[in-house]
Parts: C-alpha cells; sequence; structure tokens
C-alpha cells in the first residue's frame, strides 16, 4: 500500500520554522510531506518540494516581477492562482491525499483557494490567524477546516507548538485511516432545505429514500446553496429538488443568506432534472434586530432566534424575484417543474402566523406564471407548501424526472471526485 502524502502550503520566508515543525510531526506518523513555497519577498527558510518561483510561474507570472512590483495584493492573487495549479497537479498525480496550511491572511488566502479547488472529501486544514473571524470568503462552500491559531504564527513557543501539532497530528488522522463504512451507488437527488420548509423536506425525503435515491439536504444559508450547485457541476448529484429557493429574496433584497446571482443555473447548465418550488420567498435575513439597515424601518419581522431575525417581502420584490426565478429556468437545457403552493410558501406563511399575507404570495405566483416559458411544466396546488400531498407530489416528479435520466448516462452530471 503506497504511503499517504500531506501537502503542505505556506510561506517560508516567513513561517518557515513553523512549517518544518509540522513537516516534522507529520513525517513521524509515518506520512509523507510534500511543501509548497508560496513566499514571495524572502528567502525560503529551508529549501521546499515545490518552489516560490514556480507557484509563480503556475499563477502566470515571474518571481521576480512580483517582488519588483511591490504590489502585495496582485502577488497574493498571482500565489493563490499557481498553488491552486499546483495542488490540482499533486492531487492528479496520485500524491496529494490532504492539505494543511499555516499562516495569516496571506496565506490563508492562497492556501485556502487551492483548497477550494480540491473535491469534496479530500482533508483541509487551515491554521490561520483570522480563523475566529469571518472565514466564508476562504472556506466558502468547501469542507475546509479551520483552527484559529491563538497567537499569531511567529516563532515556536509553548502554545504554538501544540496548536500546530494539533493540526498536523488532525490532518494525520483525517488521511491516514479509512473510516469502516459502505456507500450504496444510487441515484442522487439534492433538495434545499430551511426550518420552516422542514416538513416539506422530511416527508419529500423519506419518500425517496424509501424509493432507492440517496438524497442530500442542504441548509438554504447562502453557502448551502452554493455548496450544492458545486457539487451539481461535479456530477454529484443527479437530480435537484429545490424546495427552499429562499436565497434569491437574499440575494435581491440584501439579506444575510445570499447564494449569488448564480443560484439557479447549475443544474439547468449541466442539464440534469430541476424540481423547483418557492420555499421561504415570503422571507429575507438578517442578523439581530439592531443589525438591519435603517432602510427597512416599518416593514414586518419575525423573531427567528438571537442571531436571525427575519423580514417578510413585498409585492413588489416577490414579483421581481418570480420574474428572476422563471427566466432562470427558461434558460435550462434540462428537464424543468415548477410548484407553487398557493396557501402559503413557508410554516409562518400559513393563516394565523405572522408572514401570512395571501396577496403578497400572489404576486409571486403571478410573475412566475407571466414569465415562465410555456414548455416547462407548472403545477399549482391548494395547499401550503409542508402539506404531505404537496412534499410527495414534488417528490413523485423529482423520482419521474431521475429515472428517466440516469437510465439515459448522457444526461446526467457526469462522473464524481467525491
Amino acid at each position: 500500500m503506497a504511503r499517504k502524502s500531506i501537502t503542505i502550503i505556506g510561506t517560508l520566508d516567513t513561517k518557515g520554522e513553523e512549517i518544518e515543525f509540522a513537516k516534522e510531526i507529520i513525517e513521524g506518523q509515518g506520512v509523507d510531506v510534500h511543501v509548497v513555497d508560496t513566499g514571495v519577498m524572502g528567502v525560503p527558510e529551508f529549501d521546499p518540494d515545490t518552489t516560490a518561483a514556480e507557484v509563480a510561474e503556475a499563477g502566470g507570472e515571474r518571481l521576480e516581477d512580483l517582488r519588483e512590483n511591490h504590489e502585495r495584493g496582485a502577488a497574493m492573487d498571482v500565489m493563490g492562482r499557481g498553488a491552486t495549479e499546483i495542488a490540482l497537479q499533486l492531487y492528479d498525480d496520485g500524491v496529494l491525499d490532504g492539505v494543511l496550511g499555516l499562516g495569516g491572511s496571506g496565506n490563508t488566502s492562497i492556501a485556502t483557494a487551492a483548497m477550494r479547488a480540491l473535491p469534496v472529501g479530500v482533508p483541509k486544514f487551515m491554521v490561520s490567524t483570522v480563523a475566529s473571524g469571518d472565514i466564508e470568503p476562504y472556506v466558502g462552500a468547501r469542507d475546509i477546516t479551520m483552527m484559529y491559531s491563538v497567537a499569531d504564527i511567529e516563532g515556536l513557543n509553548q502554545l504554538s507548538r501544540r496548536i500546530i501539532s494539533n493540526a498536523a497530528l488532525a490532518t494525520v488522522g483525517m488521511v491516514a485511516n479509512e473510516a469502516d463504512f459502505e456507500t450504496e451507488e444510487k441515484p442522487t437527488i439534492g433538495i434545499t432545505m430551511f426550518g420552516v420548509t422542514t416538513p416539506c423536506v422530511q416527508t419529500a425525503r423519506e419518500y425517496l429514500e424509501d424509493h432507492g435515491y440517496e438524497t442530500i439536504v442542504f441548509h438554504a444559508t447562502g453557502t448551502g446553496g452554493r455548496a450544492m450547485e458545486d457539487l451539481v457541476r461535479q456530477g454529484v448529484i443527479d437530480c435537484v429538488l429545490d424546495v427552499t429557493t429562499t436565497e434569491w429574496a437574499d440575494e435581491h433584497v440584501g439579506g444575510v443568506f445570499n447564494a449569488g446571482p448564480d443560484r439557479l443555473d447549475a443544474p439547468g447548465e449541466v442539464g440534469i432534472p430541476h424540481v423547483v418550488s418557492v420555499g421561504a420567498l415570503d422571507m429575507v435575513n438578517f442578523g439581530p434586530p439592531d443589525s438591519i439597515p435603517e432602510e427597512f424601518d416599518g416593514r414586518t419581522f419575525h423573531h427567528h432566534n438571537p442571531q436571525v431575525t427575519l423580514m417578510r417581502t413585498t409585492p413588489q420584490e416577490n414579483s421581481e424575484i418570480g420574474e428572476i426565478i422563471a427566466e432562470k429556468l427558461n434558460e435550462a437545457s434540462g428537464p424543468v417543474a415548477v410548484y407553487l403552493p398557493l396557501q402559503g410558501v413557508s410554516l409562518i406563511d400559513v393563516e394565523g402566523e405572522d408572514f401570512y399575507d395571501p396577496e403578497t404570495d400572489e404576486a409571486l405566483f403571478e410573475a412566475i406564471r407571466d414569465h415562465l416559458d410555456s414548455d416547462i411544466e407548472l403545477v399549482e396546488m391548494d395547499t401550503d407548501i409542508n402539506d404531505e400531498e404537496f412534499a410527495l407530489a414534488m417528490a413523485k416528479h423529482a423520482e419521474r424526472f431521475a429515472e428517466a435520466s440516469t437510465s439515459n448516462p448522457a444526461a446526467t452530471g457526469g462522473d464524481s471526485d467525491v
């Protein structure tokens, strides 16, 4: 059996001592190490396996030019691209089983760029001075483990030795051990969920799993939607049951759980089946009440928990969101069906609850009716989204789509790296 290998990405001109310590810890566990130097300005403290000049060249520039320009941001971009290319090549060559990064904001940006390019499931561990803050830009929609370094990564001491050795051993543990579980090959359906669409998703998921499908449920908090569509593009997912398209409300109105302007694109680009509903489009998400922008004073709010405040969408917003969703789906190259629950789009958009507003919902429904191409199946049901009848109807439609798609390999997204 071939020895496992961990790639360490770091700046050997400023963090060489710490990286060499991590290297020794890993090699002491019987695992090989490949060091990628991303330092730009100084001399490496020991010889790497991939030099900074090679990283810069892989990123499209000469190291000498980066040094002469003295533009740190531009240099970080180049080294991030280069480290990504190097990591992907090592992975393709079968000599990268996991990645460990050490550094401040600069190398955190570089190393996590490479990590985000690697498939889900490849161990990725980043020790960073910025890991206790907003890490979304570094993690994105990938399975990156972030560890706060507590102190700066500057020299070895009783604290840094413990932090770095813990990180090194954790990475070794992920790389060197195989979990004892079996994965049965089944067609996979990705499903989007929010707390306020949970009953619908639970019913649909149970039906699909009972009928021989693997399901992966994604929390529609922005990164969840991006993660799902990323896995669609990787070929991991064969069909999407998009119950909860709420991320478009945040994207359009300005909430905190937006998934970006490409949300809803991936299934259509790849050509896999896409069953879509309007779950939780009655709400825009913000943090605690004191974090809500003043421009929204006077709107209808719902206190979800101490960290999340929900704001009811307006008829105008819903009409605009409905048009966006319809136009997105019109571009799909694969089969699409749209389901509208006429009695409410979330648990709090039913009679007696805070966001119950049939006229506002109707603005959403009418926009979808008006702008959706006639060759896309539109199903309207006189239930709310969490009604068992509605959930089963969507699940059965996804099942029909998936059966047709998986019986035709050319219609699926391709092979999975996961």
